[in-house]
């Protein structure tokens, strides 16, 4: 396959199984053990990096680090264009779980109301998933004029995804805690 970040599923999925059938532990029954044990590890070698490729997020966290990049150098904090958003959607978690403590009636619109928010979380992150897949085929042309500048708004989109992953998870926790009736 060549070395792009926008992938076909499809092309991906056929070279993983292509390969795990020919590397296959069970063709190598009665080989050395030398030769079981690479086959062992060479499988897990593709399942592994089939894993990566497939889903967005890890490959582009995996095209940080082949270039000598890391997320977590930048990501202590909260990217400063969604810290608003996110001190919002923790206020709204803090009080629909103070509501369930209290028993107070006013849990079925705090839950409305994170209900509302989870959808406007999630459009935010299909619009990150966009920009991500334009950086994407920005790499793939060549990275343009400023490598460096890509590799930046790598990090600063993949950055915003974990944070905006994180609320979706902590929503989602407290919807499912206790569904309205």
């Amino acid at each position: 396959m060549p070395r792009l970040l926008q992938i076909d599923i499809a092309e991906l999925e056929n070279a993983y199984h292509d390969l795990g059938r020919r590397i296959h532990p069970d063709r190598f029954a009665s080989a050395s053990p030398q030769l079981r044990d690479a086959s062992l590890r060479a499988t897990s070698l593709i399942t592994r990096a089939y894993r990566t490729l497939r889903d967005p997020i890890s490959r582009g966290l995996y095209w940080l680090e082949l270039h000598g990049h890391k997320l977590s150098e930048n990501n202590k904090q909260v990217p400063p264009d969604l810290a608003e958003l996110v001190f919002e959607v923790q206020e709204q978690l803090s009080e629909l779980h103070a509501a369930r403590e209290e028993e107070s009636p006013g849990v079925r619109d705090s839950m409305i109301e994170l209900s509302a928010k989870r959808a406007s979380l999630q459009g935010l992150m299909d619009e990150l998933y966009a920009e991500l897949v334009e950086n994407f085929a920005g790499f793939d042309a060549g990275g343009g004029p400023d490598p460096d500048q890509h590799f930046a708004e790598l990090k600063a989109i993949l950055s915003k995804i974990a944070y905006l992953r994180t609320l979706l998870r902590d929503v989602d926790r407290e919807l499912d805690d206790e569904k309205p009736e």
